[in-house]
């Protein structure tokens, strides 16, 4: 009796924690596919400012609903307050660390008007592709191209997220940083504002599986650190804000990425 009373509460569980699952990406999946049509009429119909700011703003929301909804299902818990005190002081770039395939969408969640460098291939992606390039986020398939594209961006008063790792830490507490971060601060000379996001869950790192079920509830935490001004020179930048990342990181809860692919690098920051 007593195994069976321990294993049924555990199985219970399991059960409740993969229908959260599947409802939280459920609900994402939605949300994303509702927009993709309204987003592929208007991207050719608005003049690019318009679109930009219409957007921006569909996907702000968006993913605020989504933040909401997995918190009210007791999927996730988040403390992203920190990020409210930066609404109002763009243009800046912000630089986070990159634990989860969630980390875009907490701090896009919580600030209007973010720019955002996406992989080539998910601008093309059903899910993501249509509001993507409604919202005039970056390619990041020409390095010279996303440069440019990200001055421009950032002249307009926008924020923009840039992932100096360039893609999920597959080696905790961070990957090697590119070296693109640097140069678009330099060329639009707007200062680099570090965010470190923690959790103890490897649910979406590097590898973990898009289906796979984390314990729940998934409990992330985003603080704010230094403010670096525009570089002179970019590679001593690099090196300086790559040793804040650590030191910074060094006590910060994280988890264990599981083995993935290799973690072949990219200048994608999602």
């Amino acid at each position: 009796m007593s195994e069976r009373g321990g294993t049924r509460p555990g199985l219970v569980r399991r059960l409740r924690e993969y229908v959260l699952l599947y409802l939280g990406l459920g609900y994402l999946g939605t949300i994303c596919l509702l927009w993709t049509p309204f987003a592929m009429v208007l991207h050719p119909l608005l003049p690019a400012q318009a679109g930009r700011r219409l957007g921006r703003f569909i996907i702000n929301q968006g993913f605020n609903s989504y933040i909401r909804f997995l918190t009210l299902i007791g999927a996730c818990r988040f403390d992203l307050s920190a990020l409210d005190k930066l609404r109002g002081q763009g243009p800046l770039i912000l630089a986070p660390n990159h634990p989860s395939l969630l980390d875009a969408v907490m701090v896009i969640s919580r600030l209007p008007d973010v720019a955002c460098i996406m992989k080539a291939g998910l601008m093309d992606n059903i899910f993501l592709g249509a509001g993507a390039r409604l919202a005039r986020y970056i390619r990041n398939d020409s390095p010279l191209r996303m440069v440019g594209s990200a001055t421009r961006d950032l002249s307009a008063g926008s924020f923009l997220l840039v992932f100096p790792e360039g893609t999920r830490t597959t080696r905790m507490p961070l990957n090697p940083l590119l070296s693109s971060i640097g140069l678009i601060s330099r060329r639009a000379k707007v200062p680099v504002q570090t965010i470190f996001i923690e959790t103890e869950s490897p649910y979406l790192c590097k590898g973990w599986p898009l289906f796979r079920k984390p314990e729940m509830p998934v409990t992330y935490r985003v603080r704010l650190g230094r403010r670096f001004d525009p570089p002179v020179s970019v590679q001593p930048f690099m090196a300086e804000l790559e040793r804040y990342f650590v030191a910074e990181l060094a006590g910060a809860v994280l988890p264990r990425p599981p083995r993935g692919d290799g973690g072949k690098m990219s200048s994608s920051t999602i």
